[in-house]
């Protein structure tokens, strides 16, 4: 199994309570304690589960949920009612004003990258949204340091795919943890190029199936992310309209030499010390690879004060 195990309590005395991220989704599970035989599989919303609270002396438990399109459930789990299906209860839930969240959906798609790998990325919009090529869709991705992109509320996506009809795409690259230690391998060091591929190649699949068109798609990262827009856009700019980097690793022959930098080595290789470690860094480097004669999408490089990159 490719589930990656995210936390576990024990609760009603002899219940373990473990939950698993299965394709980027929460799963919630319940085993015996002493036998680890299933009991049950919670049926929860697709989005992310955290914060899972109980002690063992307790017949509850509780979590918190978040989706793309839900802020904040907190959810109770009463063992004390007979019915398995009637033991989940809605505890406390945050309110929008003036946003009906069954208006709108998310999905998520499994697309093919470059060398045929599946990678999972999850698609927001209004419901019935036409797939005439048109939407103004905004691409968003990570892919590094086995940080994984589940589910989670952003009141700007909210804002774009409410007010300005537009669709919010998040792929979950290699070089995260979404499937464990080998997903995450698979996008370090000599890898690395394998991140930039998934990520156009969702850009891709998002005008391969008449979301949007090059030149109404924006990409955006942060920090590692910043790196994979830059990199993208050097490699691909005809495939976004515009592109937004906050706080990039743009200068990958010399990363390592300022403030925490040098911890970035196991994810990015050591060009001081490894010739093929520099070879393959120079091969991407933002700043090495600015092209000449092919027109680049509208850009904004945003850096910040006291910015370790």
């Amino acid at each position: 199994s490719e589930d990656v195990l995210n936390g576990a309590i024990v609760v009603d005395g002899d219940k373990l309570v473990l939950s698993y991220m299965r394709d980027v989704k929460s799963v919630l599970v319940i085993h015996d304690l002493k036998t680890g035989k299933l009991i049950h599989q919670i049926k929860t919303p697709v989005g992310t589960t955290t914060d899972i609270r109980g002690r063992r002396e307790d017949k509850e438990f509780f979590f918190f949920f978040v989706s793309f399109l839900t802020p904040g459930t907190i959810y109770r789990y009463n063992f004390e009612i007979e019915d398995e299906e009637e033991r989940l209860t809605v505890f406390r839930e945050a309110e929008i004003k003036n946003f009906d969240n069954t208006k709108f959906e998310t999905k998520q798609v499994f697309y093919e990258s470059k060398d045929g790998t599946n990678i999972p990325m999850f698609i927001t919009h209004k419901k019935g949204l036409v797939l005439d090529g048109n939407n103004p869709t905004y691409l968003y991705g990570y892919g590094g340091f086995n940080i994984s992109l589940q589910p989670a509320y952003s009141p700007s996506f909210i804002v774009f795919i409410q007010h300005l009809g537009g669709v919010v795409a998040e792929a979950n690259l290699r070089g995260g943890g979404e499937y464990g230690e080998e997903w995450h391998q698979a996008g370090t060091v000599h890898n690395k190029q394998n991140v930039f591929d998934d990520f156009q190649y969702a850009a891709k699949y998002l005008i391969k199936e008449n979301y949007t068109k090059a030149s109404r798609l924006a990409i955006h990262g942060g920090s590692n992310g910043g790196l994979l827009v830059a990199a993208c856009v050097n490699q691909a700019p005809e495939l976004f309209g515009a592109a937004i980097a906050d706080v990039g690793v743009l200068d990958m022959l010399r990363f390592h030499k300022f403030t925490i930098g040098h911890a970035w080595q196991s994810d990015y290789g050591f060009p001081d010390d490894k010739a093929e470690d520099f070879n393959t860094l120079l091969k991407y480097s933002p700043l090495h690879n600015v092209r000449k004669g092919k027109p680049y999408p509208a850009l904004t490089l945003f850096t910040s004060d006291h910015d370790d990159r």
